[in-house]
Formats: structure tokens, C-alpha cells, sequence
């Protein structure tokens, strides 16, 4: 998708870029996958504020995504490619041989007619799904799971594309979008192929009530507030330091390790690389 620039006729529109959806189909969706979402503004399921600056925003219907792909052997065929607010990659609607319609995330490169299909049985091409085991080495993988049978969790987002490195026993090597090297069972099943809108990371917003829209609030940074409010907050002047940088309950940010899941430590064999 190449990226659009609206032309400056006031000063809202003078920075936004849009990705030109040349490749969506169709604007509605399929209304028997669609379902109502309910905002749920940072909080949990105690309505605890557990994410800051969150909330508002325009209201969206989730389109029901068949992560897991177990409709083994059943041909597909690509009916259309349509837009997601609820994600950053596009969704194509496959109708299966059976009669049945299911939405898949968009693989780059797709085209609307394409057959695709699941299982082990499948051909190497993209769109297909099939366990990790039956896929050769330096495969381009999207949509992979972490359970076997549990549905695709890891490589969704827009532009995300791991790289099969190795097979070692029951497990195979995976090199993820950050830089990651993980361990995933041979058995757990992956999509061929790189996500679509791989665009969607060089777009500039443009203007802050674009951000309005997406639900996120404006973030007040920490040395512009009160001590009263935030361990950085206070002094005369324009006073920025004094110690590394916070959250407002004290915590160490930007770098600081927070990961406590020592069960699936293990299976990670190189950490991602460091953002300079």
C-alpha cells in the first residue's frame, strides 16, 4: 500500500498521510462475523484503571478473526479484502468449498480469488496454514501459535513476518520481527507469509485529534506535574532530573525488565535487540 499525503488546505490536514487502500474490496463486513465491542478505556475486568490515558474514541464493530485455521483439507477461496478497525493489518473473508465464511488476516501479496487452505497436506504458498514441522527452513511465517491447537498469538500485527531459522527435536527455532529467537513446538501451526499494510508504521497522524479517534488521550509527561503527583514532578523552572526516569508509583521505566514468566523463559534462545 503506498502512502497518501492530503493536501495542506488548513492546518489539520497540512501533516496526515493515509494508506491508499488500493487492495480493499469491499467497505461493510460480513454482518453474521460481526459483533458489538465494548469500550473498555484501560480498565480490567474489576473496572480498575490498569493503562493510563486511554479512552473515547470512535465507536467500532469486531470482526471475528479464525485464528486457529482448523479447517483442515477444506479449500478456500479469497472473496474480498476489507480494512479492521480493531487491528493495524487488513482481513480477507474466505468462502470455504463447505458453504462456511471465515475472516483471516491479510498475508502481503494475496490476491482476491486466490484458493488457500490448512493442514498438512497444503502447499508452501501464501495464505496457507500448516504446522511448523512440514515447513522448510527460511520460511516467511505470520500468525504463529504458541499452544498447539490454541490459535495463532505471535507475527499479527501490520508488516510482522518471522523467519523459521532451525529444527532441533520437538521444537523449532524462530526468529521474531523484534530480533527474538524463540523456541516453538514443531507441532504448533503458523501461516505462510508476511502480514499486509506493511506501510502502516511509516504513517504520520498528522494532528492530535487523530489520536482522539483511536481512543488514546493526551499523555502528560511526569516532570510537567506536581511532586504531589509524580516522583519527577516539581522544582523551579523547567527542572527535568535528578533521577532516572519513573512511573508515578516509583517503578524504573525505559529499560527496565519487567518480564516475571519464568515457565516460558526457557524458550526464548537469543533476547530481542536493544532499540537504540
Amino acid at each position: 500500500m503506498a502512502i497518501k499525503k492530503l493536501k495542506p488546505t488548513n492546518p489539520g490536514s497540512r501533516f496526515q498521510e493515509y494508506a491508499r487502500r488500493e487492495g480493499v474490496t469491499k467497505d461493510r463486513p460480513h454482518k453474521p462475523l460481526v459483533e458489538g465491542k465494548k469500550r473498555i478505556s484501560g480498565r480490567n475486568n474489576k473496572g480498575r484503571q490498569t493503562l493510563r490515558f486511554r479512552g473515547g474514541g470512535h465507536k467500532r464493530r469486531y470482526r471475528r478473526i479464525d485464528f486457529r485455521r482448523d479447517k483442515v483439507g477444506v479449500p478456500a477461496k479469497v472473496a474480498t479484502i476489507e480494512y479492521d478497525p480493531n487491528r493495524s493489518a487488513l482481513i480477507s473473508l474466505l468462502h470455504y468449498a463447505d458453504g462456511e465464511k471465515r475472516y483471516i488476516l491479510h498475508p502481503q501479496g494475496l490476491k482476491v480469488g486466490a484458493v488457500v487452505q490448512a493442514g498438512e497436506g497444503s502447499e508452501i504458498d501464501v495464505g496457507n496454514c500448516l504446522p511448523i514441522r512440514f515447513i522448510p527452513l527460511g520460511t516467511m511465517i505470520h500468525n504463529i501459535e504458541l499452544k498447539i491447537g490454541g490459535g495463532g498469538q505471535m507475527v499479527r500485527s501490520a508488516g510482522a513476518g518471522a523467519q523459521l531459522m532451525a529444527k532441533e527435536g520437538v521444537y523449532a527455532q524462530v526468529r521474531l520481527p523484534s530480533g527474538e529467537v524463540r523456541r516453538v513446538h514443531i507441532d504448533c501451526s503458523a501461516t505462510i507469509g508476511q502480514v499486509s499494510n506493511s506501510e502502516h508504521s511509516n504513517l504520520a497522524l498528522g494532528k492530535a485529534g487523530r489520536n482522539r479517534w483511536r481512543g488514546r488521550r493526551p499523555h502528560n509527561r511526569g516532570v510537567s506535574m506536581n511532586p504531589v503527583d509524580h516522583p519527577m514532578g516539581g522544582g523551579e523552572g523547567k527542572a527535568s532530573g535528578g533521577r532516572h526516569p519513573t512511573t508515578p508509583w516509583g517503578k524504573p521505566t525505559k529499560g527496565y525488565k519487567t518480564r516475571r514468566n519464568k515457565r516460558t523463559s526457557g524458550m526464548i534462545v537469543r533476547r530481542r535487540a536493544r532499540r537504540k
